[in-house]
């Protein structure tokens, strides 16, 4: 994969999860009782005093950050509804073994990206908006606004949920009205015209493994 298409498919999401302030850190038995603005706030105020007293995860350490990522992250979050938001209507063109290879693809794209969000953060703060919501609603969007030392202009970031039978989770993100998943949609599209399905796999793969080494130091 060259360098330009190595660019193009980490740029948006680094772009727009840099401004991420918190990660889903919570039980999932707690999660699963939770309503979904409770469930966000309650998470940003611990990962918020995670972050401002860990210096390992302030200093990138890539262990640490994966460890926290790994063990409070994902179970938050349905890769599976992103990855097929991002392929758009291509996802019918994978085979279900592709479709599985492109969600953990994309799920590694964006833990690591998401890795250099955790290391970034400093001393953002969070206003959370109230929720229009309805006890028997199943898709919301919570609300919340960030604001930037040294800025007085608040970054807007809607998280996108669905109620599962595990909880309410994140299946996408917007920053400043911008979608997380949708921004990768024209690279993707691009590639699977250019190299169909398994190209887009092994462009993922590539970059993934591109990104591992330089966290690891290696050439």
């Amino acid at each position: 994969m060259t360098k330009t298409r190595a660019r193009k498919l980490a740029t948006p999401v680094f772009s727009l999860l840099r401004v991420l302030p918190f990660a889903l850190l919570v039980p999932a038995a707690h999660a699963q009782n939770t309503a979904p603005d409770a469930l966000v706030k309650s998470i940003t105020q611990e990962v918020v005093t995670v972050l401002r007293q860990d210096k390992d995860i302030q200093a990138g350490n890539p262990k640490k950050v994966a460890d926290l990522i790994e063990t409070k992250i994902l179970p938050h979050f349905n890769f599976t509804r992103m990855t097929r938001i991002a392929m758009a209507r291509n996802w019918r063109l994978a085979s279900p073994e592709q479709q599985k290879e492109l969600t953990t693809e994309f799920q590694t794209l964006l833990v690591r990206t998401y890795s250099t969000a955790l290391s970034n953060f400093r001393d953002q703060q969070v206003d959370y908006k109230p929720l229009r919501w309805r006890p028997g609603d199943t898709d919301v969007t919570v609300k919340t606004e960030v604001k930037q030392p040294g800025s007085s202009q608040p970054v807007g970031i809607d998280y996108e949920m669905e109620k599962s039978p595990e909880g309410w989770k994140v299946y996408d993100v917007k920053v400043g009205g911008v979608s997380l998943v949708t921004t990768y949609r024209e690279t993707f599209a691009s590639e699977v015209r250019a190299k169909g399905v398994d190209g887009l796999i092994k462009s993922l793969a590539e970059k993934n493994r591109q990104s591992a080494q330089s966290k690891s130091g290696k050439t």
